[in-house]
């Protein structure tokens, strides 16, 4: 059975159903980041082996073994030393990444600039993240707890026009995107570029898909990251479509993450509005009430 080898420092991350541990390790006279993937056991969801998936376990593997992003532009991924894979599982073993604080417009015009990059003919890139998601939401029946709230107006409206703008986003642009753009994984820096990890999530997306979900981090307002974002792609033609794609993503994804986050303290005593500041509330309680005028702003 795989094991740390000891003198390794568990750090936090890799929360996915696949990510057995993230490590900082010492090689020779260099820090390097030791993440070990599981594989997918009986009894797992199906998505994690299913490279149509978004949840897809093999995909950061395969992302660094093919070396989709080493070269690109605005984001790129640190350099791999080895990928080892065995019967359990797979190791990464990579450069350390040393925290840059990277300003949130910074991080905008570089996922604007990542976004003009040609796609790589792979078939395994993760498409259509949103869709997906919301599909599992759909099973699980929908926002049930938003229901119980006073969003629920809102929400119930949203939910019933989500196919529309599911099809809007399918209709748009399909850019290179990084699929899980947060401060944590976009700490790095080099010159003009970030450098970014974990691209389990990475593939093809409606341009502005990225931005939607790095607005949801983001210390700035929406307007000042679009601008940011529109100034990387360096085509004002696609200005009003990467809103709108930015727009949707944001609003859907907030609104999903609250209610998954109700769900988990919903059994608990006591009315459900007397949660909303509960530490694991409160902080996507706070995300969706930031993206209040992008909500408006969505057509009916």
């Amino acid at each position: 059975m795989w094991q740390p080898e000891p003198g390794w420092q568990r750090l936090p991350g890799g929360t996915s159903p696949s990510a057995y541990g993230v490590w900082l390790a010492v090689e020779g006279d260099r820090e390097v980041i030791v993440k070990r993937l599981r594989a997918p056991v009986d009894g797992d969801e199906p998505e994690l082996s299913d490279w149509r998936s978004v949840a897809w376990w093999e995909r950061e593997p395969q992302v660094a073994l093919h070396g989709l992003v080493t070269a690109t532009s605005g984001l790129r991924g640190p350099a791999t030393l080895r990928v080892d894979d065995d019967d359990e599982g797979t190791t990464m073993i990579r450069v350390r990444v040393p925290d840059a604080d990277n300003p949130g417009l910074f991080v905008a015009r570089a996922l604007g600039r990542f976004a003009r990059m040609p796609v790589p003919d792979e078939p395994w890139l993760a498409r259509g993240q949103l869709r997906e998601r919301l599909a599992r939401t759909e099973r699980r029946g929908g926002w049930q707890m938003l229901a119980r709230t006073t969003l629920a107006d809102v929400a119930d409206h949203l939910w019933r026009h989500r196919a529309g703008h599911l099809d809007a986003l399918d209709a748009a642009p399909q850019v290179l995107q990084h699929g899980d753009p947060t401060p944590a994984n976009l700490r790095g820096r080099d010159g003009d570029d970030v450098v970014a990890i974990d691209w389990s999530s990475s593939g093809t997306g409606p341009v502005g898909h990225d931005l939607g979900l790095w607005a949801l981090a983001a210390r700035e307002d929406f307007e000042p990251l679009l601008a940011a974002y529109v100034d990387g792609l360096a085509d004002p033609c696609t200005a009003d479509v990467a809103a709108a794609g930015a727009r949707v993503t944001a609003v859907y994804t907030s609104l999903t993450r609250l209610d998954w986050a109700l769900r988990r303290v919903a059994a608990g005593e006591g009315a459900l509005a007397g949660k909303y500041s509960h530490p694991s509330v409160a902080p996507y309680v706070h995300s969706m009430q930031r993206q209040a005028a992008q909500i408006e702003r969505l057509p009916g």
